[in-house]
């Protein structure tokens, strides 16, 4: 939830160098944030339903998912999320490098808010996040409950 003008994003990602971009281009947003990163799919759902060392965890107000994770894949963590009544409504943005129409096709048929291929150069994955924050940071409303 929006508390005190700071978007709560979670991250779902198991390769660091993708976290680190990505948390360096959020590191100038335009607005506040404050993001969370787990690396897996389990650890995903822990987190959501604030379980374990979780407890504490802000719900996010938008979800950045990788499709390609260990031990719970993002397809099965986006049917967890679109299937729960108290998580449904985050939006949920797939970052993924699968250029794959099956996967594409999925994931909207979970209703997956937006799916967004993560360029291989460095420069495009920097404008790829940074058009993510600017959608879903600025030009988005996000629900406040």
């Amino acid at each position: 939830m929006l508390r005190n003008n700071q978007v709560e994003i979670l991250m779902v990602e198991d390769n660091p160098a993708d976290v680190r971009l990505t948390e360096e281009a959020f590191k100038d947003a335009k607005v506040l944030n404050n993001m969370s990163v787990v690396g897996d799919g389990v650890e995903a759902m822990a987190f959501l339903r604030r379980e374990g060392k979780y407890a504490n965890a802000a719900k996010p107000d938008l979800i950045l998912l990788d499709l390609n994770l260990p031990k719970k894949d993002g397809r099965e963590v986006l049917a967890e999320i679109k299937n729960d009544p108290e998580l449904k409504r985050i939006p949920v943005v797939i970052l993924t490098t699968s250029e794959d129409e099956k996967d594409i096709l999925k994931a909207y048929d979970l209703h997956v808010n937006a799916y967004v291929r993560k360029p291989v150069d460095l420069d495009q994955f920097m404008k790829v996040v940074e058009a993510v924050e600017d959608f879903w940071l600025t030009v988005v409303k996000l629900p406040t409950k």
